[in-house]
């Protein structure tokens, strides 16, 4: 701390002075806010995916697309998820066999899982993988969509913060950081997100309103497709008196 600012901190003692740290109000770069901070999902959705610093950083198979709310006066809102012969599933021949519905409570989150890619047995994982995501990436009829659970998310109330990271054999660990509006928040920050197998995912409510989102998957729901890390945020432990309690004898 230099001498104006240590003249300005008089007021209160030399321990607090020596302990205090300036915030850096400083803007990063846009791909160090993808891949540390976190950024509004709708700028993430309107980068150039084909600028090289955004390229390094950006999921290969991740799909970001902005959705339109609509505010109907006196009786709500209305907004479209998908339509299977146009836009961004229609392009990748991505069309869920099954949609579901969740509630997080807030301030709740989902701990990090991941679905595992399915692997043709004449080839390995990290030439199989390259293949369809970096040597041909819009050759969108060689994905096994009927075998593996990709992922589409949509929110319809509430806001949460989505981290993405790649897990994939023979790929560099990317992150990706986002932040999305429920339906009812209408904004340029409401989109879908579709997250192919190999890349974990973790969803966490901001803020005090419950979320609640629909997602649709490309596979039918196949428990041994639910791999899970880092997801002890999920479980909530009793208070310690309470399992003193239970664990006493009668």
């Amino acid at each position: 701390m230099n001498k104006s600012e240590t003249s300005l901190w008089l007021g209160v003692s030399e321990a607090a002075r020596n302990a205090l740290t300036p915030r850096d109000y400083k803007l990063s770069s846009l791909p160090q806010r993808i891949a540390n901070l976190g950024i509004p999902v709708g700028e993430l959705a309107e980068a150039d995916r084909s600028r090289p610093d955004i390229k390094r950083v950006w999921i290969p198979g991740v799909e970001i697309f902005p959705r339109k709310i609509h505010s109907q006066r006196h009786r709500g809102i209305f907004g479209e998820f998908v339509r299977r012969d146009e836009g961004v599933l229609a392009k990748i021949g991505f069309w869920p066999k099954q949609w579901s519905a969740a509630r997080m409570f807030a301030p709740s989150a989902k701990g990090f899982h991941v679905h595992p890619p399915n692997i043709p047995p004449d080839t390995t994982a990290e030439k199989w993988l390259r293949r369809l995501f970096m040597h041909g990436p819009q050759n969108y009829a060689r994905r096994r969509y009927d075998d593996e659970q990709w992922d589409v998310m949509f929110f319809l109330q509430g806001r949460v913060e989505m981290i993405l990271c790649d897990l994939r054999a023979g790929f560099s660990k990317r992150i990706m950081r986002f932040f999305i509006d429920g339906d009812n928040h209408q904004s340029s920050n409401n989109a879908g997100v579709v997250v192919p197998p190999g890349v974990a995912h973790a969803i966490r409510v901001e803020g005090s309103e419950d979320v609640i989102m629909v997602y649709g998957t490309s596979t039918v729901f196949h428990p041994e497709f639910e791999g899970r890390i880092a997801s002890e945020v999920e479980s909530a432990d009793l208070p310690e008196p309470w399992q003193r309690f239970l664990g006493s004898g009668d």
